[in-house]
Formats: C-alpha cells, sequence, structure tokens
C-alpha cells in the first residue's frame, strides 16, 4: 500500500537505460534532494527534485522519453515524478531501481553538480 499501485507505471531495466544514455531523445531526471545528486549520480541526469518537478516541467522537452529515478525500488519519489509527467502527458517511466544499484552494477556515474546550461 505504501508504494501505491504500480501496475500503471512502465519501468526501465538499468542495462536498457545504460545502452541507451546517449540516445538524444532522452532525459534522465534524478528526483532525491540535490544534496543526493551532488554525491553520485547517473551520467547525464539532470537533478530536478521532487519537491520543484511540478515548476520545472517547463524546462522538459516535450517529445522526449523522461526516465526517472531515485533511491532504489522502495522509493516513491520517481513513482510520483512518473505520475506527475504522465498526466502533463508527457511520456515517462522509471528506472527499474535507484541510483545505489546502479552504482553497484558499475554503471556511467558522474559526481558534483551540473554545470547550468550544459
Amino acid at each position: 500500500d505504501y508504494l501505491g499501485n504500480r501496475n500503471a507505471l512502465d519501468q526501465i531495466t538499468r542495462e536498457d537505460l545504460a545502452a541507451r544514455l546517449e540516445d538524444g531523445n532522452l532525459v534522465v531526471v534524478d528526483v532525491r534532494p540535490q544534496v543526493e545528486y551532488e554525491a553520485g549520480h547517473v551520467a547525464g541526469a539532470r537533478s530536478v527534485p521532487i519537491e520543484g518537478l511540478a515548476a520545472s516541467l517547463e524546462d522538459l522537452p516535450p517529445d522526449a522519453e523522461i526516465v526517472a529515478y531515485c533511491r532504489g525500488p522502495y522509493c516513491v519519489f520517481a513513482d510520483d515524478a512518473v505520475r506527475l509527467l504522465r498526466r502533463r502527458k508527457l511520456k515517462a517511466r522509471r528506472l527499474e531501481d535507484g541510483f545505489p544499484q546502479w552504482r553497484r552494477a558499475r554503471l556511467p556515474i558522474e559526481v558534483g553538480a551540473a554545470i547550468e546550461g550544459s
């Protein structure tokens, strides 16, 4: 019950996301707090903390596929993000788990804040 009904939430596997990181029509959003993003995030991900997502929708390309992730398979931030994005008619799904599993799988990561405009 805590996670809500996840049946309608499409997921993407770590392997599929890693293979698509260079895809120009894919936007990866890290919905964890900024401090967690700065400590490490999926390579190329944008920091969009869940509490600011609604205000940041205009910064997301309307035709892109958006993949949201957070702290792991039981973190509801990514679920909430996907639900909000879909209500706004954006194509969105969540990473199957989260950043800790991504890091343990030794997939591409970055550390630090993104430079504005990059």
